[in-house]
């Protein structure tokens, strides 16, 4: 497979070397398994004798990036950059975590004060420099961010605070044989990896598509148009699957700038001239992937892999296998990309270049407030679900379903923390004051999938979406982008067919 490389600093395609021995674990990148330990060796809570940083299975620490408001636009780049350094701080950290387990067994304050406590400081010393970049270009940075400067070890028990996820968000209920890692290995050596080398995803990270109840998911604006007073129209645009191979761990919205600032791979249909370093006017004379040519917009999700042992293309890369990101990368059998309506009255125009995320690629320690992925089977569509990945029946298909935010401020193609210049509807379809509908992106992916074994606690060949690191690939961190880089005529196209109530390509 190959990958978007202009402009780039390392392209990957030369980096296909040592591929044997670094994924001598069972087809893992870097050994990440050693430091999952799971906290559940007496699940009445009275007898837990290992030490506080044996059991801390991730590093969580405040989003400061969704916390950032009104920063004035010629310091929005360098805050970017800033918040970027900041996921790579996390990152080496985690990758501390997962390589010091004998040391971790021996003290019990080594996390706190040879991993977290060094990380606050360097947290702090960023957070200080974006206050000091947004002060300089004429706003008002938050005193209080310094707050936002620490971390905590997560055990692998924990449940995040408000998650109210699906199902207890998906993380390890014990079911893993209560507590394998005991130090007794010297490296903390655990069954939590399914003999992959890599943290996640775990056996209570699936679930049987008919243990999901019907109807259970209250998804977010998930409906398309309907009633009298509603634009039912849909507008589809066909895109491919990323027959083209275009891969890469940036982010051209929520990092721009930065090399592997997802640090996780994505797939991108649609634009073919997406990285971190795109300009406006690099998409704009960019080819597109897309039948109608006059949509050069990018469409761009975390891919999914199997853990099967395949070393793929970027199997020793920042973004792949070199944070755990490992196996066969699966792209998708039908990728059905689709606007609608609004179920209050007419849709306007989107604006060239208007950027929105879905989803939270950090939910996993944030918490569920922005997740907004639907997993299910095909044939099983009324079964949803969010925080966990489905065991589909033979011959259903993966399905993987994002309804986009539809209401627009009016005025903003992004915003500081590429969040707040776009809503979702209320309760009756109706946008926020001072917000206007647009249409709506549904982003529908249907996957073939050898259904994974669960036995014993374990799960075995998983397929799972790449992830910041200390995100454990769990499934509720999968998320999506886009930007709009249709030509004026074809929006207006869009919105006229929606608006008439038809059903257009």
């Amino acid at each position: 497979m190959g990958r978007n490389t202009r402009k780039r600093r390392t392209p990957l395609a030369t980096k296909i070397v040592a591929g044997a021995a670094a994924l001598a674990v069972g087809g893992g990148g870097l050994v990440w398994a050693n430091f999952y330990a799971s906290a559940h060796e007496d699940h009445g809570g009275h007898n837990r004798t290992r030490s506080a940083g044996a059991q801390v299975a991730t590093i969580d620490c405040p989003d400061v990036g969704q916390k950032i408001r009104d920063v004035p636009d010629r310091a929005r780049g360098e805050v970017d950059g800033e918040l970027a350094s900041m996921d790579s701080q996390i990152t080496d950290a985690y990758q501390r975590l997962a390589t010091t387990r004998r040391a971790q067994a021996g003290d019990a304050r080594f996390v706190e004060n040879s991993i977290l406590g060094p990380l606050k400081e360097r947290r702090k010393a960023l957070i200080d420099r974006i206050q000091l970049e947004i002060n300089r270009a004429g706003g008002k940075a938050d005193d209080n961010l310094d707050e936002l400067a620490g971390c905590q070890g997560r055990p692998a028990d924990q449940q995040q605070d408000g998650d109210g996820q699906d199902g207890g968000g998906g993380q390890d209920d014990g079911q893993n044989g209560g507590g394998q890692d005991d130090g007794q290995n010297g490296d903390g050596q655990n069954q939590d990896d399914n003999g992959n080398g890599v943290a996640g995803p775990v056996a209570d990270d699936f679930i049987d598509i008919n243990d999901v109840q019907p109807n259970s998911r209250n998804s977010r604006n998930g409906l398309a148009a309907d009633g009298d007073g509603g634009s039912t129209g849909t507008f589809s645009t066909d895109c491919g699957v990323n027959e083209n191979n275009l891969f890469n761990s940036d982010n051209l919205i929520a990092a721009p700038g930065v090399d592997n600032g997802a640090h996780h791979t994505h797939d991108y249909v649609g634009n073919q001239d997406n990285d971190a370093f795109s300009s406006d006017e690099d998409l704009a004379n960019a080819d597109t992937s897309c039948q109608n040519q006059g949509d050069k917009s990018t469409y761009y999700w975390p891919v999914l892999r199997l853990q099967d042992g395949t070393q793929e293309f970027d199997a020793n890369d920042q973004g792949g296998g070199a944070e755990g990101n490992i196996g066969k990368i699966l792209k998708p059998a039908q990728a059905e990309l689709k606007f609608v309506g609004s179920q209050q009255g007419d849709v306007v125009a989107m604006p060239k270049f208007l950027r929105i995320i879905t989803g939270d690629a950090k939910s996993f320690t944030n918490g569920d407030a922005n997740a907004n992925t639907s997993w299910s089977c095909s044939g099983f569509e009324d079964r949803q679900v969010t925080d966990k990945y489905p065991l589909c029946p033979e011959g259903s298909q993966v399905l993987r379903t994002t309804n986009f935010q539809s209401c627009w401020d009016g005025q903003n193609i992004d915003s500081a923390n590429h969040r707040d210049h776009m809503a979702f509807v209320q309760e009756d379809g109706s946008c926020p004051e001072g917000f206007q509908a647009v249409p709506q992106l549904q982003v529908r992916l249907a996957y073939d999938i050898p259904t994974p074994t669960v036995e014993n606690g374990q799960v075995r060949n998983p397929y799972a979406v790449d992830s910041f690191p200390e995100q454990l690939h769990k499934p509720i961190t999968d998320h999506n982008d886009f930007i709009n880089v249709m030509d004026e005529n074809l929006m207006n196209e869009v919105v006229d067919c929606i608006n008439r109530g038809e059903d257009c390509q």
